[in-house]
């Protein structure tokens, strides 16, 4: 590992780096996000991360964007559509979300990062003669008049047209390997006669005037892709200035993409543009990607942009994990509120003078102390960016479900309760643990709609932050000294939607549930939950009733032979609804 370190840092320093544009407001401040099309909107954060972890970015090289003015956007865009970005329903329209899960400044001030990101990126390719990257951009369906899938304007354009006015007078190519075709910016440079654009493509919108469009049948997988990626490079002219939309939507496991690459296949298709651009100002960025694999690709990107590396990304590297253990490393004990091994009350008791004892969670937090937790793995910002402010803790004690935390926040006037959670310590087949009798993630500024429906048990729309809570009780349990977490789920899509996290104790019965889930598959959460809950599901004849049996966070050994337990009874398990 030390060696490989070593290597990576010295080929990055005969390299000279990678500039690349960061910053965390990249991250979509929405709490549906994901929700029917795969979007992580924690992409760019955890690529920032990962390259930071694995010594492939510099401090140096590292820079944080300007937010684009007006009078960038204007140089592309109609008055009109500028006008139109203010508006909530347009905004729901284009980024394929409800209205009330858009909250506009938030959004706006995203993608004008992205944008100033773009511009810097430009402007620093140039200087240098080298490339650059942007972890968020690429928005290549927005046209000057009309925004569209995803795109409310295109940053590549907007970044040109200030290199041109900046004096940049040469040819320029747009490299688009996102698995859509680059509309928008065919029409953004339709009057550009020094711009070429090259893309490969899954889908077929019609010719695209100037484009040189391939489209590639469903599926591709990497050798005939690769293929036509030489060809489309062997047509490309020479260029003073690239832009390549390196898209994360190829993979074979993306919800949009409908091509068939697998991640050593994407980072080859990287590769080759990297050496077919090599001393040319090249801007490369994310486009699009729909799965939990996409800022691995966009992380691979950088790994061959910026080392020329094939060099696999760890398949255990789990960058939010990651992230918050080195936050719970470095966190301020006391400021959290820590019970010390004798404390001030006690010792003020044991001496016979009275005290006003302060209410700890669990014993160990104070409700200032959890409140300041919350800033710093994040919450909070994350929380106001959805519309919350004047946020407060409170503990209270069950007599028999265990002690409750909760996290409240105002908006518009009203105080409500964000987050509730009811843990104790429990012991669990002699484990000492973390029991969370009762979780719950509140967003009551939002609403149900046909792709995040209500689900059995919720009242209101959860706050798209069940990642980052799952790892905090992890680390809760761990600064206790307990061994790890564990819940019994009470619906089918409560164990379905903490799946990436938890698993049985029992190795049959997780083999069960995976037969369910693969067995279910073809109908939405809601629907599957439904016919679990209402006895429309059997197994072998027999009507399945569901099994609230223990869960536990994955980081728990696991005893000898239970994946082979796990996968016999899966195979050997099926379910039909009636």
């Amino acid at each position: 590992m030390a060696r490989t370190r070593l290597s990576t840092r010295l080929r990055r320093w005969l390299r000279g780096g990678l500039p690349t544009w960061y910053d965390p407001d990249y991250r979509l401040p929405v709490s549906s996000a994901g929700v029917g099309n795969g979007m992580e909107p924690r992409r760019a954060d955890f690529v920032a991360w990962y390259l930071a972890d694995s010594g492939a970015l510099r401090r140096e090289d590292l820079r944080h964007p300007p937010r684009a003015s007006w009078a960038w956007l204007a140089r592309v865009h109609t008055p009109e559509l500028l006008r139109s970005l203010s508006d909530r329903d347009t905004l729901a329209r284009v980024m394929g979300l409800p209205s009330w899960d858009i909250p506009v400044e938030e959004l706006l001030l995203g993608v004008r990062l992205a944008v100033g990101g773009t511009v810097e990126a430009t402007r620093e390719a140039l200087r240098r003669d080298g490339p650059t990257l942007n972890l968020l951009g690429g928005y290549h369906h927005a046209a000057p008049d009309k925004a569209a899938g995803l795109c409310l304007v295109n940053d590549i354009a907007i970044a040109l047209a200030v290199a041109r006015q900046e004096g940049f007078d040469g040819r320029v190519v747009v490299i688009d390997l996102d698995a859509h075709p680059p509309d928008g910016t065919a029409a953004c440079l339709a009057s550009d006669p020094k711009a070429w654009i090259g893309s490969l493509s899954r889908s077929d919108w019609g010719s695209l005037p100037g484009v040189d469009e391939t489209v590639l049948p469903p599926g591709t997988p990497d050798g005939p892709y690769l293929d036509a990626l030489d060809a489309l490079l062997g047509r490309m002219p020479d260029p003073a200035l690239a832009f390549v939309i390196a898209g994360g939507d190829v993979l074979a496991e993306d919800q949009l993409g409908q091509l068939g690459l697998s991640e050593a296949g994407a980072r080859a298709r990287d590769l080759k543009v990297a050496r077919a651009l090599a001393g040319v100002p090249a801007v490369w960025l994310p486009g699009g990607g729909y799965s939990n694999a996409a800022w691995r690709v966009l992380a691979g990107t950088a790994l061959a942009v910026a080392l020329g590396t094939e060099r696999p990304i760890p398949s255990e590297y789990a960058p939010l994990r990651r992230r918050f253990d080195r936050i719970f490393r470095n966190i301020d004990r006391e400021a959290l509120g820590e019970a010390p091994l004798l404390s001030g009350d006690e010792l003020a008791e044991a001496l016979g003078v009275p005290v006003h004892k302060t209410e700890r969670w669990l014993g160990q937090y104070t409700a200032s102390g959890l409140e300041y937790a919350f800033y710093e793995y994040g919450i909070l910002d994350q929380l106001r960016r959805l519309g919350y402010r004047d946020f407060r803790v409170t503990i209270e004690r069950e007599r028999v479900e265990g002690e409750m935390v909760r996290l409240l926040g105002c908006a518009e006037g009203q105080e409500h309760v964000l987050i509730e959670c009811v843990a104790s310590r429990e012991s669990l087949h002699g484990r000492q643990m973390l029991y969370v009798n009762w979780l719950t993630l509140r967003h009551p500024r939002a609403g149900f709609h046909p792709a995040r429906p209500q689900l059995p048990g919720q009242s209101v729309p959860g706050l798209g932050l069940a990642p980052e809570i799952t790892e905090m009780l992890g680390l809760v349990a761990r600064r206790l000294g307990l061994e790890g977490v564990w819940f019994r789920p009470a619906h089918y899509h409560v164990a379905y939607s903490g799946r990436q996290f938890f698993r049985f104790t029992d190795a049959a019965r997780q083999g069960r549930f995976e037969a369910l889930m693969r067995d279910l598959e073809g109908l939405s959460l809601l629907e599957a939950t439904r016919a679990v809950d209402e006895g429309r599901v059997r197994s072998g004849g027999t009507v399945y009733d569901w099994e609230a049996s223990d869960m536990v966070y994955d980081t728990i050994e696991k005893p000898k032979g239970w994946a082979e337990e796990v996968k016999r009874v899966r195979e050997g398990t099926r379910f039909e609804v009636g």
